[in-house]
């Protein structure tokens, strides 16, 4: 049985290796233009906190995603490997001077190990009028380590990998089932035009010293990671441009150096830039598409915005199942 998989980003990658662990004798072949740093996913500072308007196509689905996604991340993280994989435990604040429910997340409150209201010491941790907060403890993946870990994985197990822009699906009609995670390439690949990109621009910068993350209004964010420490950011909806521009930077610098004053004296190492792929709903379903008179079965899985590195696990799993289903005679496609 043949699979192609479009896409080599965190979706694509892990739904490859979970493809390969439930279907045995499987072969899968990855087809992607981009690779490690210059994959969306790479730029991302990976911290388990979906948004609370992340959504699939249920409630009860979407919270399956994202419980699926922890327990995944969590069963490695505990492992000898988490570090290579570059996942890790990590606590944190979330402050806002205006709004309380800014500081509440829904989905993961019941599901990471400590989610609780911070207290008024707490809020007084960083310089500001901070009004709400939380602090909890949460997940951290890493993907300028888990993108190679995970593609390990994937060529130990038989996958290969091809380096090429697919922008059709014509030109993959030797497979027997393609699975679609090209992220915001579904917009031309799919003709999908409920995909749009959400434009976003971190620094990443050394500051050591710095082991909790920080949250503040304004898509204010600090995150520490196993090198460096990502800050951020900003959501620029239908904005194409990947070039680093200089008045995002300075309105982050300003953000993050009044929440914590320390990074002042941090060394910017790196910028740069990522378009999220957002959809809503996130597709993840099964379609039969006709090219050149053959059938062909298609299982979508993208337009996680800036979740993907969140949600990927989640969605993979259940990608898989729908790809059983159509590789079995009881799909309705």
């Amino acid at each position: 049985m043949k699979v192609a998989i479009v896409g080599a980003g965190v979706v694509g990658l892990t739904t490859a290796v979970e493809l390969q662990k439930e279907v045995k004798g499987i072969d899968v072949t990855i087809f992607a233009d981009k690779f490690y740093k210059d994959t969306t996913s790479y730029v991302a500072a990976g911290l388990f906190r979906p948004g609370t308007s992340f959504a699939g196509p249920t409630q009860e689905i979407t919270k399956k995603w994202i419980v699926d996604s922890y327990n995944y991340w969590d069963k490695i993280r505990v492992t000898p490997e988490s570090p290579k994989a570059g996942i890790t435990e990590i606590s944190g604040y979330i402050f806002s001077s205006e709004h309380k429910h800014l500081t509440r997340n829904h989905y993961i409150e019941d599901v990471v190990p400590l989610y609780r209201s911070a207290t008024e010491d707490e809020l007084n941790l960083c310089p500001g009028n901070w009004k709400y907060g939380s602090f909890f403890r949460t997940i951290l993946t890493e993907c300028t380590r888990y993108l190679p870990w995970i593609t390990e994985k994937y060529t130990a197990l038989g996958g290969r990998i091809h380096q090429k822009s697919i922008n059709s699906f014509s030109e993959l009609t030797d497979f027997d089932l393609i699975i679609n995670c090209s992220g915001l390439g579904s917009k031309l690949l799919c003709k999908d035009h409920k995909i749009v990109p959400i434009r976003g621009q971190v620094l990443k910068v050394n500051a050591p010293w710095l082991k909790t993350f920080f949250y503040g209004d304004f898509d204010t964010y600090i995150i520490p990671g196993f090198e460096t420490v990502t800050l951020g950011g900003c959501r620029q909806y239908d904005s194409y441009d990947l070039n680093v521009n200089k008045f995002d930077s300075m309105a982050i610098q300003e953000r993050c150096y009044s929440l914590v004053p320390s990074l002042k004296k941090a060394e910017i190492v790196t910028e740069k830039v990522g378009l999220r792929p957002h959809r809503d709903p996130v597709r993840v379903e099964k379609e039969l598409i006709e090219v050149n008179g053959k059938r062909i079965k298609v299982v979508h899985n993208y337009g996680h915005g800036g979740y993907g590195v969140t949600t990927a696990p989640g969605t993979a799993l259940y990608a898989v199942k729908l790809v059983k289903e159509s590789l079995s005679g009881n799909s309705k496609l």
